[in-house]
């Protein structure tokens, strides 16, 4: 184990990466145990207040967040950058436990609309260790040192996977378009599927293609119907139940 952790994680420099995502996971973790045991009225902990002003754990992730993204860019290599790594990935945490209540401006931390929250920590750290794994944003990762030197096949590499996941992307399929940005392929699968109904490219070119625009519909209710529930009760598992439940399921579009 330590000759894997040598080899793949500290000789490419990766440690402070893994620092952070081990940090951000962390806090994420005993973040919510926290606030679940505050919400059900257990154990010594409460919400923080000052000056009758309910202060949100964003806060104090901000300000990490801060500190350690500077102090990683100010600091060189050592003890100092791993500290920073930590720091930063502490503040993440904090700051993404809290991402519903920044999007709608408003306190929905236990409200359906709090379950974004939980999928944005969630896709963040599934893209972290994919670049932990050793993939590199936009495939070029595998260019052999023959091809590096030909910077047109490289350029073009980066290109072509950018577009595709600007199509995924327009088709509605944000995730698939962020995973595409790391594994070249997942972008390719999603830029070639149906698009998403009320996608900008539905809007663009299934105006007056009713059979592509009914089949995009009933793929994507199809869909819906199969994951939605599954993907509540895991967001649930993970970050609690929301106050109102709302477990129909998704109506034909």
């Amino acid at each position: 184990m330590g000759h894997w952790l040598e080899r793949n994680i500290v000789e490419p420099g990766k440690l402070p990466l893994l620092l952070a995502l081990a940090s951000f996971v962390l806090t994420f973790v005993v973040t919510r145990v926290v606030t679940r045991l505050i919400r059900a009225g257990k154990g010594p902990f409460g919400n923080v207040s000052a000056g009758g002003v309910h202060v949100h754990h964003v806060v104090p992730g901000v300000v990490l967040v801060v500190v350690g993204g500077f102090g990683a860019l100010a600091g060189r290599h050592g003890p100092g950058s791993g500290v920073c790594a930590i720091l930063f990935g502490v503040g993440a945490g904090l700051v993404l436990d809290e991402f519903a209540l920044i999007l709608h401006l408003a306190d929905v931390y236990w409200t359906a609309e709090g379950r974004k929250s939980v999928e944005i920590v969630v896709l963040t750290a599934a893209l972290v260790g994919l670049v932990l794994a050793g993939f590199a944003p936009f495939g070029v990762n595998d260019v052999s040192a023959s091809e590096l030197h030909d910077r047109g096949t490289v350029i073009a590499s980066v290109g072509a996977n950018f577009l595709f996941s600007l199509l995924a992307l327009s088709k509605g399929k944000a995730r698939t378009a962020l995973f595409g940005v790391i594994v070249p392929l997942v972008a390719v699968i999603g830029a070639v599927r149906l698009a998403r109904p009320g996608s900008p490219w539905a809007r663009r070119f299934y105006r007056r293609r009713p059979h592509a625009r009914a089949r995009a519909g009933l793929r994507a209710y199809h869909h819906d119907r199969r994951w939605a529930v599954p993907s509540r009760r895991l967001q649930d598992w993970i970050g609690g139940r929301p106050d109102s439940q709302d477990t129909r399921v998704p109506q034909r579009q």
